[in-house]
């Protein structure tokens, strides 16, 4: 059975703003670890519109850089959005019953599905699907932004911590 994980990085005060806070190479290589090994993604529409960018190759980048792309497109990716009407490759579009469906996709799939998106987290959580959440704690204050928790949660247990280069720190709790 897979599990849900909701996992981003985020500033000390609590905001996620990938663009304010780009990965350093460490965490970078985390990232591409991680996707990698992963069963699948999750994304609401404005993450997945983000993300879109690892579409197409572009020569700026460096050879971490292909290896995320490669990756990213590489794994199955389930997008849930009532406003679009296609999506990419490797994509499958997901408008009704997203309870439902990702209770099925974590019944047939084994592995770690990432939650990509604090607002579609909050609306799995409140279904109670995320299995786990990992925060990226980052040294950056930003002031403004979204916010990683998008809503209250439920009490939840510190699992793990674990440092990831030189700036970096995962917090893993599961629910209490």
């Amino acid at each position: 059975m897979a599990k849900l994980i909701f996992g981003l990085s985020q500033s000390l005060d609590g905001y996620v703003d990938h663009l304010e806070m780009p990965p350093g190479p460490a965490l970078f290589r985390h990232f591409v670890e991680h996707v990698r090994d992963l069963a699948g993604s999750v994304y609401g529409r404005r993450t997945y519109e983000i993300m879109r960018y690892w579409d197409k190759d572009r020569p700026e980048w460096d050879g971490e850089e292909r290896d995320f792309a490669a990756a990213w497109r590489s794994q199955p990716k389930w997008v849930v959005s009532r406003t679009l009407k296609s999506v990419g490759p490797n994509a499958t579009l997901v408008q009704n019953d997203v309870g439902a469906v990702l209770c099925e996709l974590k019944a047939q799939l084994v592995g770690e599905i990432d939650v990509a998106g604090p607002d579609l987290a909050r609306r799995l959580t409140d279904l109670g699907l995320v299995d786990e959440y990992r925060l990226y704690f980052r040294p950056f204050v930003l002031g403004h932004g979204t916010p990683f928790f998008a809503g209250p949660r439920p009490p939840l247990r510190l699992v793990a911590s674990n440092p990831i280069g030189v700036d970096t720190i995962r917090l893993t709790y599961v629910p209490a």
